[in-house]
């Protein structure tokens, strides 16, 4: 059973992971409906990191994911072989 700092852990990332997509979805998708002289668009970046920043984060992501597998089958491949 969860604790009560384990929820309250989730409860911040599912804060945080909702304010990320809600502010992604009204960047994306309704920005560009708004006129380019409106006040609103000073509060987010421009369109083109629209695309850089999640490219640039699933990349590090799959990196890592790499990483980790390669290194959790490197450990393992040298307890087989002291076990041999």
């Amino acid at each position: 059973m969860a604790t009560g700092t384990d929820q309250v852990v989730g409860l911040g990332l599912v804060a945080v992971s909702l304010l990320v997509f809600t502010y992604y979805t009204v960047w994306v998708i309704l920005l560009p409906f708004i006129d380019s002289q409106h006040a609103i668009h000073k509060y987010f970046l421009p369109r083109a990191y629209a695309v850089g920043i999640p490219l640039a984060a699933g990349l590090l992501l799959l990196l890592f994911v790499g990483v980790f597998i390669t290194y959790v089958m490197l450990k393992n491949q040298k307890v087989t072989r002291k076990v041999q």
